[in-house]
């Protein structure tokens, strides 16, 4: 079985929709829908390193930016395919290689250069890369590089050709070996050379206008000036999408493939600390997820969610599980990502999810069918260790009566019940997954 993980930057759940991306909305009788993705770490190298490893940040490490993943795990995701008979391949953003952090040792900077072999996390076939693709492009174009360290330039909007270099990949492929390829797009996060989203010249024009999503609305942020490129960066992903999914069908492996849209985190614009994401709102953690491809129809797990939508809980670490279920490999007993393929069967997710937030603060979270509770280290920024022993209530919302997340009862009395409920278990998932004895004031 062919897989293919297709991996946009910083999507909100809700632009998945008629309007923005009316090429997926058409895939739905061919598709799993899932209604409650969440990422488990809201900033992107972290996000990375956990689909990349199949455990927390915490665990693999990689907790804020700026830290290379370990070169050792020999039970990194791409790793554990090859050794089961797979061609695994990369393009796009990487993000898991330089060791810029402060402390990190020994310090390596490959932000505008070549990823070395061993930090490219076990990918054999083909790999085009840049581990930090918004310092060596834009909109207009920009450069990666190849399996041989050679720079490989490319001109026009860069999501269409990172597209473009994936579907030329799909068509050339003629290896008796199933395939792994992980297309890791940019869009729709914001370019940071230039501090603003930046989309093909004139398709915001298609958004303006558009209404504001509800959690936004009545905050200080930057969402009136950006929202708009926001969106046709994630409309042009749509179109990008369905291409590669026509490719599929083309070359005649349709049947024999798996795909899953999804994302690393949101965005909210700057509505709830100082940059975009980085907190556990549903509009940072709340993640697109699809799963399409005729292959889905082999997996009998599967097969009764096929143009259903599905409501139960998953978090963005069981990517890893998932895919190595669905190629047939034994998923690693370190892992703490869980195959989604037995929640489709028993009609069942997580519990809740777990979240650990960092660069903006030293925090955790969990997300349960009604509410988000959040806690963090004090006077903390989340950037000098992963872990802490010591939190503070910051955030609890009733997703239910105010799912746009603008009412904190983290100090309202009626609420004390129920926080010491989600304290308890809150405090039980760090003790499980990080083995820290923590404790919530």
């Amino acid at each position: 079985m062919n897989i293919i993980l297709y991996f946009s930057d910083q999507q909100r759940y809700d632009t998945v929709n008629e309007t923005v991306t009316p090429e997926i909305c058409a895939m739905t009788d061919e598709s799993i829908f899932f209604d409650n993705a969440f990422t488990c770490q809201p900033v992107c190298g972290p996000a990375r390193a956990c689909i990349q490893t199949g455990v927390y940040a915490t665990q693999n490490n990689c907790y804020i930016n700026g830290i290379s993943m370990d070169k050792d795990d020999d039970n990194a995701l791409a790793k554990v395919l090859n050794r089961n008979g797979y061609n695994t391949s990369y393009i796009g953003k990487w993000h898991l290689a330089s060791n810029t952090a402060a402390g990190a040792t020994p310090k390596l900077n490959v932000q505008k250069s070549a990823v070395p072999q061993e930090l490219r996390g076990g990918y054999n076939d083909y790999w085009l890369a840049a581990d930090c693709l918004e310092f060596t492009s834009d909109v207009h174009g920009g450069y990666m590089f190849d399996n041989d360290n050679n720079k490989v330039e490319f001109k026009g909007v860069r999501s269409d050709c990172i597209n473009d270099f994936a579907i030329d990949y799909i068509d050339k492929y003629d290896k008796e070996s199933p395939f792994f390829l992980m297309i890791s797009q940019l869009e729709p996060h914001h370019q940071n050379t230039a501090n603003t989203f930046q989309c093909a010249e004139g398709d915001e024009k298609q958004f303006e206008g558009a209404d504001y999503p509800e959690d936004l609305v009545g905050l200080k942020g930057d969402y009136k000036s950006e929202y708009a490129r926001y969106l046709a960066c994630c409309k042009r992903l749509d179109k990008n999408f369905a291409d590669v999914i026509q490719k599929v069908k083309d070359k005649g492996i349709w049947d024999d493939t798996v795909i899953i849209y999804t994302s690393d985190h949101g965005c909210h614009f700057k509505t709830r600390n100082f940059e975009y994401k980085r907190s556990a709102h549903h509009a940072s953690t709340h993640l697109p997820f699809v799963m399409t491809g005729g292959g889905l129809a082999k997996l009998n797990s599967a097969q009764k969610y096929i143009g259903k939508r599905f409501g139960g809980f998953i978090s963005l670490l069981d990517l890893t599980a998932t895919i190595l279920d669905i190629s047939g490999a034994e998923i690693p007993k370190e892992y703490q990502s869980k195959s989604i393929l037995p929640m489709l069967e028993n009609d069942k997710g997580r519990e809740h999810i777990f979240i650990q937030i960092s660069e903006s603060q030293l925090g955790r979270a969990i997300i349960t069918d009604r509410y988000t509770y959040s806690v963090k280290k004090p006077l903390s920024l989340g950037v000098e260790k992963a872990t802490s022993k010591l939190y503070r209530e910051d955030l609890l919302y009733d997703n239910i009566a105010d799912p746009a997340q603008h009412k904190n009862l983290v100090r309202n009395r009626k609420y004390k019940k129920i926080k010491q409920e989600l304290k308890s278990i809150l405090l039980d998932d760090i003790q499980k997954i990080e083995n820290v004895k923590a404790k919530i004031i």
